[in-house]
């Protein structure tokens, strides 16, 4: 009887030996006091619950865009060979949806140190949809209060051509293409009026769209830089934004990151059986000859 009785109370069984004092400890008020909280923590620590507390610490190492840590990008990112004040990003399939489901291929640009990653919403991540987003999604995003912000927006190239593995000079001319990502630029509405200037930039085999724009009623900045390319299903877009008080001392910082801004070179593949089958017969002509019958 006694024991159906303590089977009743008020909390519910904790896998302690000391289970009545626990009881005791929550039944005495509806806010326990701080030295029950003390003893409970205590128990549960030496229970092994403590164990399980380091695995919900995220540590600074290179992050998912969707998680992002609120710690200096210069903490963890190496520096730029190219120029040791900023910092090198190379994003890599562990950084976002589309990365990993491969239907964008890796990118890099440069960061001064101070910056940091935040966090992208997941419904704005593409994690829902990958790999066959209908929409534009948000890759990465950086930003520094005094400075600005950037951000990576990736659109499915079939929402601009019909013409699978398109180049971006298939898509049509810098203002055409604009015309359609421009409110992923602004973060609301676009007008061709707030276009001040276009260039073309190629590297290597790979054809970039620049652009200027002058936002005033942009969601993203008064002031936005963009660059453009397609690559395999998709067109990339990196968007670097600040407002007026931001562009005076920023503008070229951010327009070293657009220029910095490009696709990781793929290393190249070498056929090996071929060139070694030409050596070997090569090798055969040679002794046939040192040799004759």
């Amino acid at each position: 009887m006694m024991m159906r009785m303590a089977s009743r109370g008020p909390c519910p069984p904790i896998p302690s030996i000391n289970m009545v004092s626990k009881c005791s400890a929550f039944s005495t008020s509806s806010s326990p006091s701080s030295k029950s909280v003390g003893i409970i923590r205590r128990e549960l620590m030496l229970n092994g619950v403590g164990a399980l507390l380091p695995a919900l610490v995220i540590q600074p190492t290179h992050l998912h865009s969707a998680a992002a840590k609120e710690v200096e990008v210069g903490s963890y990112l190496p520096p730029s060979p190219s120029d040791p004040s900023f910092v090198l990003f190379k994003a890599t399939p562990t950084d976002t949806p589309a990365l990993r489901a491969g239907n964008v291929q890796p990118y890099q640009f440069i960061l001064p140190p101070t910056w940091k990653q935040t966090r992208v919403a997941n419904i704005l991540s593409g994690n829902y949809c990958q790999p066959k987003c209908a929409e534009p999604w948000v890759e990465v995003k950086f930003e520094d209060d005094k400075q600005g912000k950037v951000q990576v927006v990736a659109s499915p190239l079939i929402r601009l051509t019909n013409k699978p593995n398109a180049t971006i000079e298939d898509i049509g001319t810098p203002e055409k293409l604009i015309a359609s990502l421009g409110p992923f630029v602004t973060g609301n509405t676009y007008d061709p009026d707030e276009l001040l200037d276009t260039s073309i930039e190629k590297l290597g085999d790979q054809t970039y769209y620049k652009y200027v724009l002058e936002t005033p009623l942009a969601l993203t900045g008064s002031h936005n830089l963009a660059k453009a390319t397609a690559k395999g299903n998709t067109v990339v877009l990196f968007v670097a934004s600040a407002n007026d008080k931001q562009w005076p001392t920023s503008q070229k910082i951010l327009k070293a990151m657009l220029d910095s801004f490009q696709k990781q070179e793929t290393p190249r593949q070498f056929n090996l059986s071929v060139k070694t089958k030409k050596f070997t017969q090569k090798n055969e002509n040679t002794c046939l000859h040192a040799y004759p019958p």
